[in-house]
């Protein structure tokens, strides 16, 4: 699958925080109905954000491991849920990363501006890559993203509202996209994607928006990502300097 800024080897912040919890429900010998400790208490213990925590909740939650209980905290919810450390696991490691993960992940600087954020239909063409019929409400978002404060990608997404209503109140200058997928419920875990790059001239907004010549080339890169259910949740158009972005592929037979 060919790779670029945002599949990064290593796994996201969220996934290996859940696979340190699981590790210490295994060390533990965690049985079924034990409580878990407090959010604050994991995310202290893992030195993550308390975002990142619930993110690594969710996915164990999505696998049946734990379950929550309002007002009550997390449990670990069946014993035979939890893997033996004996045995691999075969679970699906997330493949796609967000922005903000791997910012995080490379100890970098997230910034986000919100160029426009919008409800509107689908139109044929889109509503045939997403799987959704034509005219569907789609939360159409484009924004600028910037690493350390360099600009780095101008992003436009579009993803389906019926997957993840809150993204339409959501104030994404701050918020990370995929961190709110995976906290819909039922969450909504970005799993695999098809990715395509191509080189082409700027056009006159990316002249102005990047501050470079018209000689410099840019690569586009499109990417529709589908989720654990293997359904397609987000359409994506990234635009890069081409002195900015490196692009890698893994090639299998």
């Amino acid at each position: 699958m060919p790779r670029g800024l945002f599949a990064d080897d290593a796994l996201p912040l969220y996934e290996r925080t859940a696979a340190r919890l699981l590790d210490d429900l295994r060390a533990t010998a965690a049985r079924t109905g034990d409580r878990l400790p407090s959010e604050r208490a994991l995310a202290t213990r893992y030195a993550v954000s308390r975002v990142t925590l619930r993110t690594a909740l969710a996915e164990l939650e999505s696998r049946g491991i734990v379950r929550p209980a309002s007002s009550r905290g997390w449990f670990v919810a069946e014993l035979d849920q939890v893997p033996d450390p004996a045995v691999p696991s075969t679970a699906a490691s997330p493949q796609v990363q967000g922005f903000a993960d791997y910012a995080e992940s490379n100890g970098l600087t997230a910034r986000t501006k919100v160029l426009s954020a919008t409800v509107r239909p689908a139109t044929v063409s889109e509503a045939e890559q997403l799987r959704v019929a034509p005219g569907a409400d789609l939360f159409d978002l484009h924004r600028l993203r910037f690493l350390d404060d360099l600009l780095v990608v101008l992003e436009h997404n579009r993803l389906p509202l019926a997957a993840c209503p809150a993204l339409a109140g959501t104030d994404f200058n701050s918020a990370s996209l995929y961190a709110t997928l995976r906290a819909a419920d039922p969450p909504q875990l970005p799993r695999v994607a098809d990715y395509e790059v191509e080189a082409r001239h700027p056009t006159p907004r990316e002249i102005e928006t990047f501050g470079i010549g018209d000689t410099m080339p840019m690569l586009v890169a499109t990417q529709l990502t589908f989720n654990q259910a293997e359904r397609p949740i987000e359409l994506t158009v990234q635009v890069y300097r081409g002195d900015r972005y490196r692009f890698r592929a893994s090639i299998t037979n």
